[in-house]
């Protein structure tokens, strides 16, 4: 049994079981469903995003894929040498990651893009059971607050031991590093919050040996 992803109709999540049953009456050649994660089953980088976009993941079945967040982050990826290929928003479109791996910290799509504090604890227990098998695993990639402390919560830490800042590099439990960066959402990017220089500069740091 495969405990680093849910059942396709995982039932700890009442409200968005609910809303993955109306998207699969409402789009029924969509994915709507959890969705696993994509890349390398050996990889030194584990990215890990908010939860599946309506339009995107969640129709396509492939994290970031199908909405302008993955155009941001699979280019980033390929300039870093980290994917190969030409990214064009579906699953079959043939990108391959190397040495890393997708995934989100909600499997399912939440209505409004929101879950809940109860349902981002709901799917910890799969964050943890991912991290937990990937044994060659030396960097985590949170791409924004969510995503921050879910990972925390994953290897049982407190906020406060480390708070989320774009840029910053932790150090957690079994030698990884923690990174941050502010989601790569179109909101973040169109209001300047964030942008492909401050993106890249996290994977610059990320690329880079780290200090004995």
């Amino acid at each position: 049994m495969d405990t680093s992803h849910p059942d396709l109709d995982c039932p700890l999540c009442p409200r968005l079981g609910v809303f993955r049953e109306t998207n699969r009456g409402l789009f029924p050649t969509w994915h709507n469903g959890p969705v696993p994660s994509f890349g390398s089953d050996d990889p030194h980088l584990l990215i890990v995003g908010l939860a599946p976009g309506l339009r995107g993941a969640n129709r396509t079945g492939r994290p970031f894929t199908g909405d302008y967040a993955g155009e941001l982050l699979y280019q980033t990826l390929v300039r870093f040498g980290l994917a190969e290929g030409q990214f064009k928003g579906e699953a079959n479109d043939g990108m391959r990651l190397i040495g890393c791996r997708i995934t989100n910290a909600v499997r399912c799509v939440p209505p409004k893009n929101r879950p809940t504090p109860a349902e981002i604890a709901n799917c910890g227990r799969f964050l943890a059971a991912e991290i937990a098998n990937l044994t060659s695993l030396k960097s985590i990639l949170a791409l924004g607050t969510v995503a921050h402390y879910a990972v925390l919560a994953a290897f049982g830490l407190r906020k406060k031991e480390a708070p989320f800042r774009h840029g910053a590099l932790h150090s957690i439990p079994h030698n990884l590093v923690l990174a941050d960066s502010y989601h790569c959402s179109r909101y973040n990017t169109n209001t300047g919050r964030l942008t492909r220089a401050m993106f890249e500069s996290v994977f610059e740091n990320l690329v880079q040996p780290r200090p004995a």
